[in-house]
């Protein structure tokens, strides 16, 4: 008969151990703190584009026009004393390239279009920059091209380096690509608007005045990224109340709290090592917890189905003895796709960067925590709560003649470790 692992010495001293663990994690979350990222702190978002300026417009006249530009067309809206309110319209399918728009923005009384890059550049996709004023002066007001100028995201982080609490992310790709740029307000850069003066001040230092253009910025306050942490506790809190009725309706209250129980302390372990560490805390980080989550209870969900049938077949003395074969049986199971899963998180680690790669090491810390409350830390409640478990009085459980057959693990009295 195959031997059977006595996983339950062990689940005391693994209550132990963890315990440990979880409180020099809740210390250093009082003495440390968490590293919250700029997704759970106030502070500037803003979306940038790196382009060549195709048009300059200036206007000299005593009436006011403003400019108003889509992916489709330009609208000149003018307006103002001693002028005839009026918006003129220029689409892009009639007027293919700058050259020809430019000839035509010309015909506007006192209105000046320079080119800057050469005539058969296409208009289509032309942009303006978002963060200053739309209406023509005698300064230059620039329009983009989004084409040619190759920008890579790592040429942009390294740009923005110097600033602490920054994060960039590329939006879409080729020449309509954008950058999405995050700085936190640490208090010490004054107001929003010098925040975003801040970042585009480097990036034009880094790509020239006249190539950055802002698409669109947005600023967070303190309330509202409180409300996200919030929001995110809230999250956690609901997807284990639903964990939880599921085991309850699936297997038995005792079952579903050593479940709730091994998940806690598998966000706690996260925790810990995300608070030592001082990793950055944002979205991608609580993904990979709630990934842990999903995981972890598919794990223990495996082991607890696996118990609730031991019971009903082994003949044992005590609910240790069911526990143990259960595990035993699951064992292999419970390193294979946990070693499997890990293959992958290791090569998000190795062969990337930035929050991917802090997404990729919470994973692996979480995967090895799943794997090993599913075993301990769940099945030691469970044999806690039902130390006093005996057998159905009558009830002889014996393993039926076809399952032996299948060489299925049966429980040995006399095996050991």
């Amino acid at each position: 008969m195959k031997k059977v692992i006595r996983f339950s010495k062990a689940f005391l001293l693994s209550w132990i151990f963890s315990g440990v663990i979880i409180i020099s994690g809740i210390v250093g979350i009082a003495v440390r703190g968490i590293n919250f990222g700029i997704d759970f702190k106030p502070g500037l978002i803003e979306e940038i584009r790196i382009a060549p300026t195709a048009l300059e417009l200036t206007y000299t006249g005593s009436a006011k026009i403003s400019v108003d530009a889509s992916q489709t067309g330009m609208d000149i809206v003018i307006s103002g004393t001693g002028a005839d309110n009026r918006t003129e319209s220029f689409l892009y399918a009639q007027y293919p390239t700058v050259g020809i728009l430019a000839e035509k923005l010309g015909n506007i009384e006192n209105l000046s279009a320079r080119l800057i890059e050469p005539p058969a550049t296409p208009t289509e996709n032309l942009f303006v920059n978002s963060a200053v004023t739309t209406v023509l002066t005698e300064k230059p007001f620039r329009v983009y091209a989004a084409a040619s100028k190759d920008v890579g995201i790592n040429e942009v982080r390294t740009a923005v380096s110097s600033y602490s609490g920054v994060a960039v992310k590329q939006l879409g790709k080729g020449p309509n690509r954008s950058f999405q740029i995050r700085i936190a307000d640490t208090g010490k850069n004054g107001s929003s608007k010098e925040l975003q003066d801040t970042v585009t001040n480097a990036l034009q230092q880094k790509f020239g005045i006249d190539n950055v253009a802002v698409v669109k910025t947005d600023f967070i306050g303190s309330q509202f990224s409180k409300s996200i942490v919030g929001q995110s506790l809230i999250l956690m809190a609901a997807t284990l109340i639903l964990i939880w009725l599921y085991a309850t309706i699936r297997f038995h209250w005792d079952f579903a709290l050593g479940s709730i129980v091994a998940l806690l302390h598998d966000t706690m372990i996260m925790l810990t090592f995300i608070t030592w560490t001082q990793m950055e805390f944002s979205t991608t980080t609580l993904a990979a917890i709630m990934t842990i989550v999903g995981y972890s209870i598919n794990a223990t969900v495996v082991i607890l189905d696996r118990v609730r049938d031991d019971m009903k077949i082994l003949d044992v003395h005590g609910f240790n003895e069911v526990l143990d074969a259960a595990l035993t049986e699951t064992l292999s199971r419970s390193i294979i796709t946990t070693v499997t899963t890990m293959f992958s998180a290791f090569s998000l680690y190795f062969f990337l960067t930035g929050s991917i790669e802090d997404f990729a090491l919470v994973l692996l810390v979480g995967l090895t925590s799943g794997c090993y409350s599913s075993i301990f830390i769940s099945s030691g409640l469970i044999s806690f709560i039902r130390r006093n478990w005996k057998p159905e009085a009558g009830v002889h459980h014996t393993l039926p003649k076809e399952v032996k057959d299948k060489n299925v693990l049966s429980f040995d009295a006399g095996a050991q470790m």
